[in-house]
């Protein structure tokens, strides 16, 4: 009687978890959003009570014993805003991380799928477009809002940093469109992006509120945060390279130099990520800017097609 050969193990159920193994890292980017705009929010009841408290202490015919009570109040919910403030910037920070996860997972286990890039990309503009929005409007424009002048004036003073935040999650939106528009597109070039990823411009937000934590204050900031705001917004939808990081291939060998400057930045983070993660920040924004300038400085061949990334 001849052996019977073994039939192969099937890996249906194997190859259909693999697939799910990058959409989870992307709903944990969408997690992260939601959570960063529920605890955005819960910093601006914080500082609205804050505001109540402090200005109920303030009240003439009040003891100094429940003046001092109230002072007291409002301190601490100013500091349960920061706090809020802080945990929401961390939120979209780890969101960088899960969103540069799942696709450098798929890539790996070849698991890239059209549902896949829609459901990332969907997740980015909840979680890089409009988290980062509320945040940057709620910790970066309460000067400003202030009642002034005349109800014209008021008004438009009110609406001017809803527009301006309102048009980075356009941007962010119109930059994911391009995205998924030109995806089709043969492309050779996968060095850089064309334009600011999106996470880039969230980042940044987040990085600007995990370093000064406190809230802005005072018109004359709020009014430069709002412009930075816009001008994030410009840089999305803008032709500027930036580096795109998917060529590093960690399969390859590198100097050990590489190991050594990746171990002092994921150190620095650890010890010191304000100041780390604001020079990080700061760097990738004006990449592509310097790059802009050197290619208009210094003409180069024509080099091959960019790829349009989130």
């Amino acid at each position: 009687m001849e052996p019977q050969t073994p039939k192969p193990i099937e890996r249906h159920g194997i190859r259909r978890g693999i697939y799910v193994l990058p959409s989870l890292f992307t709903v944990g980017t969408l997690v992260c959003g939601y959570y960063a705009i529920l605890s955005t929010q819960r910093a601006g009841q914080y500082l609205a009570a804050s505001a109540a408290a402090a200005l109920a202490a303030k009240a003439a015919d009040l003891s100094s014993s429940v003046a001092a009570a109230l002072t007291s109040k409002a301190a601490e919910l100013s500091a349960l805003a920061t706090i809020a403030f802080d945990n929401a910037s961390k939120a979209l920070g780890w969101a960088i991380v899960a969103d540069g996860l799942d696709g450098r997972i798929a890539r790996m286990t070849n698991t890239a799928s059209p549902f896949g890039r829609e459901l990332d990309s969907l997740a980015d503009v909840v979680t890089f477009g409009v988290a980062p929005a509320v945040l940057a409007y709620v910790w970066g424009v309460r000067a400003i809002v202030e009642p002034s002048g005349t109800p014209q004036v008021t008004q438009i003073i009110h609406a001017t940093p809803w527009i301006l935040t309102f048009l980075y999650v356009i941007c962010g939106a119109a930059r994911l469109a391009r995205f998924n528009i030109d995806t089709v597109k043969p492309a050779s070039d996968r060095r850089f992006f064309v334009g600011m990823p999106i996470p880039a411009g969230a980042g940044f937000v987040a990085a600007f509120v995990h370093f000064y934590k406190q809230p802005i204050t005072t018109w004359q900031i709020s009014a430069a945060w709002l412009v930075m705001i816009g001008f994030l917004g410009f840089l999305m939808v803008s032709r500027m390279r930036y580096y795109s990081f998917k060529v590093f291939d960690l399969h390859k060998r590198r100097s050990y130099l590489v190991i050594i400057v990746i171990g002092l930045i994921i150190g620095g983070i650890w010890f010191f990520s304000e100041q780390v993660l604001m020079a990080l920040a700061i760097t990738y924004t004006i990449s592509g800017i310097v790059l802009r300038i050197v290619s208009k400085i210094r003409p180069h061949p024509p080099q091959p097609e960019e790829v349009h990334a989130a």
